[in-house]
């Protein structure tokens, strides 16, 4: 899985204004004003989007942001930063997508080149274009849990889901703590090929 880190729009005072409506201390101020971090993030982004109507991309950059203007840290000293989900539909039960998650031959055919995949609590996973993660746990069949070591974004949280749906399966990628919006845009498009490809592979039979 090729990942190029880029952000999808430029992350400037500027740029916020001219696409919100108000520069970063406009809404810094805006944000004390409606009650702050102990608001909590569910309820500031619920706020953002549905009553002041700021587009969600935005939204969850000035959520990041303002964390990092109070200067808030996980117990890790790193922020909270982005969770990106892309999410695929299959013409397929859970069982034929596993079978494309579970061995590094199968991931060949749509992850990426010359994958190594250990697939077991404990275990690790490597390919040719510079993936890289450590297994933390796997549910057969449902989920996998990985911390990626990909130079992209190394340490953070990855969880691929796997639910069926009306004959369907809902194959969900989640990857948390991402600290730029280069990390999050870039990941999340990468995720979204790499599931593109595992959904044509499979339905394609």
């Amino acid at each position: 899985m090729k990942v190029t880190l880029r952000s999808e729009r430029v992350v400037s005072d500027e740029n916020v204004k001219k696409e919100t409506g108000k520069g970063f201390a406009e809404w810094w101020k805006a944000l004390d004003a409606f009650g702050g971090p102990a608001k909590g993030r569910r309820e500031i982004g619920n706020h953002l989007v549905f009553e002041l109507k700021v587009d969600p991309w935005w939204s969850a950059t000035l959520q990041v942001e303002y964390e990092r203007h109070k200067g808030l840290v996980e117990k890790d000293g790193k922020g909270k930063g982005y969770t990106i989900c892309a999410t695929k539909s299959v013409k397929a039960p859970p069982e034929r997508c596993w079978e494309l998650l579970a061995t590094g031959e199968a991931l060949d055919a749509w992850f990426g080149p010359k994958n190594v995949l250990d697939l077991k609590a404990g275990g690790s996973l490597s390919n040719a274009d510079g993936n890289a993660a450590d297994v933390k746990g796997v549910t057969p069949g449902k989920t996998i849990r990985l911390v990626w070591k990909d130079a992209s974004a190394p340490g953070t949280p990855v969880e691929i889901k796997l639910q069926p749906a009306a004959g369907k399966t809902t194959v969900m990628v989640t990857h948390d703590r991402l600290q730029t919006r280069e990390e999050a845009d870039g990941l999340r498009a990468a995720w979204g090929k790499a599931l593109d490809d595992l959904k044509k592979l499979v339905e394609a039979g």
